[in-house]
């Protein structure tokens, strides 16, 4: 029996069938918070027993989004197919101890006994038939090599638990059928090979999905037949779609990589899981991982499920962008913009401190580091696409607007020195020359300048962009406008 004052074991156990989905990256991170916040450990188990189905490629992509998100294990990994001699074993001693039995019931035999069941409108539940042969009869059937499944003999009564997040839950056992729990070809079924790794590996606390609840009853009979006092268990309400449906596919991306992808930080949307499915108390909502650390508790589990919202992701994203410093941003930036070709690391390196001042200029207005590569674009020599919203709204009268730009690059042109000050006085001289509102020399200038009707204060894109870029995006911008 496990100390009740030693710290915590938890685990998280994904099967290697896919991508880290959010829900399970929400699931593992509850546990790892849990863990961190009490001292105590965080285990991974890899359950590749569906040999069919598990590929490395996936074992892969679990291990590299836990540590994108910085939720480290602290023990090696166990893989459960590694275990089938001991589920075998935990199988055969309950069959020693009459907890289980074998049933050589064929496929076909259920399949009619299913068939019955439904003649009558009654919901199909296994009879126990095999569990009254006699013993000689069973043991002629054995060496006769007639294939058997063992099945679990479920116990009178009720199974009940109180649950850390939905309080005491209950199931009359007369409503759970004897349930296998090692297939004709001697590898266990899940429950059993859940439950034998769980004891195996001293897990005090099992944090999950509450879409496991119905496993849990079986899991607890199974315990107990093995000798062991069932671990705390702790379900978690589902993730939902918009729509109010489990969240899935049709959703949109439901990968932890591709938000990687597109842009977010591991900072934002562990924050962002988080607060799926547990709050941290009061109006609280960015959060460094130090600090949901120190607030993570059983108790703030909710027994609601949680909503899965891409804009408030993308809120949550800006917010830790414009929290972090630009040193921080610095390679994940670096990252993005050589990937879509904007800049050279040669050309970054040779400018670093323009560089990180550009960062910290350009991480206020964005949402994702993609926002961040689609802003910074204008700030390297390369072509820049204009907004056709914008061109239509800024630059209606497209021969006024090349002239406002004219005067513009004619003003700047001679300044004797670029600072916000001088840039400033000349182009409010030139509104009032023009005996215009200086908006109407901003606008046009900043989808000039940048090709959109949005951006840093005009000055700040000025100065970032520097006396020969300004320039040449004015030209180009002259150049369509006339060819229009």
């Amino acid at each position: 029996m496990a100390d009740p004052l030693a710290p915590p074991r938890v685990r998280f156990a994904p099967s290697p069938t896919g991508y880290l989905h959010v829900g399970g990256a929400r699931t593992a991170l509850f546990n790892w918070l849990y863990a961190r916040q009490t001292g105590g450990t965080f285990l991974l188990r890899i359950e590749d027993t569906d040999k069919a189905r598990s590929t490395d490629e996936s074992e892969r992509a679990i291990f590299e989004g836990l540590e994108w998100l910085g939720l480290n294990w602290d023990e090696q990994v166990v893989h459960q197919a590694l275990g089938l001699a001991r589920h075998q074993r935990d199988a055969n001693f309950l069959l020693e101890t009459g907890a289980a039995y074998r049933c050589f019931c064929t496929p076909a035999e259920l399949e009619q006994l299913r068939k019955e069941a439904a003649a009558r409108k009654d919901s199909f539940k296994y009879d126990r038939r095999c569990d009254l042969l006699a013993p000689d009869e069973i043991k002629r059937r054995v060496d006769a090599g007639t294939p058997f499944v063992v099945r679990f003999r479920v116990p009178h009564g009720e199974t009940a638990w109180e649950d850390a997040v939905h309080e005491r839950i209950a199931f009359p056992n007369k409503d759970i059928e004897d349930f296998v729990i090692l297939r004709s070809d001697g590898t266990p079924i899940y429950n059993l090979a859940v439950v034998s790794d769980d004891i195996d590996m001293g897990i005090t606390l099992v944090m999950r999905g509450d879409d496991h609840i119905s496993n849990t009853p079986k899991q607890i009979q199974l315990y107990r037949a093995l000798g062991n006092e069932p671990p705390r268990f702790a379900h978690v309400p589902m993730i939902h779609g918009m729509d109010g449906k489990k969240l899935s596919k049709r959703h949109g991306a439901t990968a932890v990589a591709d938000y990687q992808k597109e842009g977010i930080l591991p900072g934002a949307m562990v924050n962002f899981l988080a607060l799926m499915g547990w709050s941290p108390g009061g109006d609280r909502e960015v959060m460094s991982l130090e600090e949901m650390i120190a607030l993570f508790s059983l108790d703030g589990l909710q027994k609601k499920a949680a909503i899965f919202d891409t804009k408030k992701l993308e809120w949550m994203n800006g917010q830790h962008l414009s929290r972090i410093t630009a040193m921080q941003l610095e390679p994940r930036l670096t990252s993005a913009l050589l990937d879509a070709g904007i800049a050279s690391r040669e050309m970054l390196i040779s400018r670093h401190e323009w560089y990180l001042g550009l960062i910290d200029l350009l991480k206020v207005r964005a949402r994702t580091v993609l926002d961040m590569v689609r802003q910074a674009a204008p700030f390297f020599p390369g072509p820049i696409a204009f907004d056709p919203e914008a061109v239509e709204k800024q630059w209606k009268d497209r021969a006024a607007s090349s002239g406002i730009l004219e005067a513009v690059r004619n003003e700047i042109a001679n300044l004797p020195s670029w600072t916000p000050e001088s840039l400033e006085a000349a182009l409010r001289a030139l509104a009032e020359q023009r005996g215009v509102a200086a908006g109407k020399i901003f606008h046009p200038l900043r989808v000039a300048l940048t090709g959109l009707s949005v951006s840093p204060g005009i000055f700040e894109v000025l100065i970032a962009m520097g006396p020969e870029l300004a320039a040449k995006r004015l030209n180009d911008a002259i150049g369509f406008l006339n060819a229009a």
